[in-house]
């Protein structure tokens, strides 16, 4: 992979009314460094966005590199899905020419209600049910919105533009760079964003209210609420900005994106979401009341917050190479999480509730269906099944056991050395 254009025409403009359709084109740059099989595959579920390729109008396209082919541009003559594997398979007359090509889906679908892939989300403003339009990616989703090499070591740059509501805020992994107004809709055009996972790419539309502060080198971080809710994110807010510079020198990597957007979510089938820049909450695990919220949710929201921040560096920034290492992704994060905790609010002795939750991972673990911390994943219908305590608590308890062996200063080097390389 070298680079990924990621372009939505209509996603989120029918979404948040009453029609849910929405359609879009990806544009997707690969180098081949061998002459390549006369077809192009990607992972694509049942659930996909339909290709237009079927109907023959916008069949997909392969650009071959300027001088390496007599065409400039290849049309399939062939575009079939295999459902069991999840592939979607594209194919040319023609053998694929070295070097670096672009290929160009045009897609449409609907925003489903499964809280997973492009979703819709329904919540109550003023007595009246409102829509916002959000994505779940992880494990695999982002298949669901659009075609992709959908795996975590397929990194690709994504560049996303998105045509919505006039009165709508459009959020994704980075900053909006231009605002287009056409009627009653605007085309928001997103920047170029780091080189990163298909599972880590976010897209919300929808009305909100804000709460914002900026680190000591500028970073903009923001928690985003439904409309009439903003104070209650200012905690995570105050956790998130510590958060950031914590990490900042305790990886000795800066956090790479020039914003930190966190947003609750009324309908959130996890309990956060680590996207690149873009974090998505359960509103339990974001928001806090200093009037009607107990004191065990401030401590949960400034856990989850640690941990969904750990991951910008350990899972988004560095990035397993595939799920049989998720519990190095999950434990690493934990962990972190409680350091962090322990760091800004030493009262509340932190440790203590992770040796207890630690034995969430001990049960389970004590189980005969049980499974090691790493585990073979061989089909995406298996991903789902190690997001549990072994993964998250056990691995959190190993890491700790690691650090407690070689010395907290020698396991941070080895860390940020694997940060690093």
């Amino acid at each position: 992979w070298r680079r990924s254009r990621a372009r939505s025409t209509s996603g989120g403009r029918r979404g948040c009314r009453a029609s849910r359709r929405r359609g879009g084109t990806i544009c997707a740059s690969r180098r081949t460094s061998l002459p390549a099989p006369s077809r192009a595959r990607c992972p694509s579920p049942s659930t996909l966005p339909r290709p237009r390729a079927s109907s023959w109008s916008t069949p997909p396209t392969w650009t071959c590199p300027p001088g390496t082919w007599p065409y400039a541009v290849l049309l399939p003559v062939e575009v079939t899905s295999a459902l069991e594997d999840e592939i979607l398979i594209i194919r040319f007359n023609e053998v694929l020419p070295l070097g670096e090509g672009t290929l160009v889906i045009a897609f449409q679908g609907t925003l489903n209600d499964k809280m997973k892939g492009f979703y819709r989300s329904v919540y109550e403003l003023n007595g009246e049910k409102k829509n916002m339009a959000v994505t779940q990616f992880e494990p695999a989703d982002a298949r669901r919105c659009f075609p992709c090499w959908d795996e975590p070591s397929f990194k690709a740059v994504f560049k996303i533009t998105l045509e919505v509501p006039c009165e709508t805020v459009a959020l994704s992994n980075m900053p909006v760079v231009e605002e287009k107004v056409n009627g009653p809709t605007k085309t928001v055009y997103f920047q170029e964003s780091p080189i990163m996972s298909t599972y880590l790419v976010a897209v919300i539309v929808g009305m909100f209210d804000y709460v914002e502060a900026f680190t000591a080198d500028g970073t903009s971080v923001r928690v985003y609420t439904q409309v009439g809710k903003s104070a209650q994110g200012k905690f995570a807010l105050e956790v998130a900005v510590k958060t950031l510079i914590l990490f900042k020198e305790y990886f000795a990597v800066p956090y790479p994106l020039p914003k930190m957007d966190m947003i609750a979510i009324p309908d959130f089938a996890s309990g956060a979401m680590e996207n690149y820049g873009l974090v998505t909450y359960r509103e339990t695990a974001l928001l806090f009341d200093e009037r009607h919220s107990a004191a065990a949710n401030k401590q949960r929201v400034a856990v989850v917050v640690a941990h969904e921040l750990a991951h910008q560096w350990f899972g988004n920034l560095v990035t397993m190479e595939w799920w049989t290492h998720l519990w190095l992704n999950e434990g690493f994060a934990t962990w972190v999480s409680y350091l962090a905790a322990d760091r800004f609010f030493p009262e509340w002795n932190v440790w203590i509730q992770f040796l207890e939750e630690s034995t969430t991972g001990f049960r389970l673990d004590a189980l005969a269906g049980s499974h090691p911390i790493e585990v073979d994943v061989n089909h995406v219908d298996e991903i789902d099944e190690i997001f549990d305590a072994i993964s998250y608590r056990k691995g959190a308890a190993v890491i700790r056991m690691l650090q407690s062996y070689l010395g907290a200063e020698i396991f941070q080097i080895c860390g940020n050395l694997s940060i690093e390389n």
